[in-house]
């Protein structure tokens, strides 16, 4: 019987870069860094989750860029908060870059959304309270 969700892969052109956006900018820990015969093993995770995001070096295919283009975007990873509003203003003293000014209230709850230095898609999320 499966038991929970181990990894879910980003594909990174760098992945220092990823790692310093993921750690220093978002707040997530690193998990694992091990230099793999197949490359570097770079795992990172939001503290007491199980869940680990793998930051995966993978060059872009030709004719396609690293940056964010219009059209179809990778991802998205979806991050929860408790208190969204005020992780959006710590976030964005940090440097993290988002599509709107302020989170926005939507059916669900409030959500905000950004994208890492390699165009995947990040979607931060308050639940609505009951």
């Amino acid at each position: 019987m499966l038991t929970n969700i181990m990894y879910v892969t980003l594909y990174v052109t760098d992945q220092e870069r990823a790692l310093g956006f993921y750690i220093d900018q978002l707040g997530l820990e690193k998990r694992i860094d091990y230099p793999g015969p197949d490359g570097r093993f770079l795992t990172v995770g939001v503290p007491g989750s199980p869940l680990e995001i793998i930051l995966w070096q993978h060059a872009p295919a030709v004719g396609q860029p690293a940056e964010r283009g219009t059209g179809a975007v990778p991802g998205p990873v979806f991050l929860e908060s408790d208190d969204l509003r005020a992780d959006f203003k710590v976030l964005r003293d940090r440097g993290v870059t988002f599509d709107e000014p302020e989170p926005e209230d939507y059916g669900f709850g409030i959500r905000a959304e950004a994208v890492d230095p390699d165009g995947n898609r990040i979607s931060l999320r308050q639940r609505r309270s009951q």
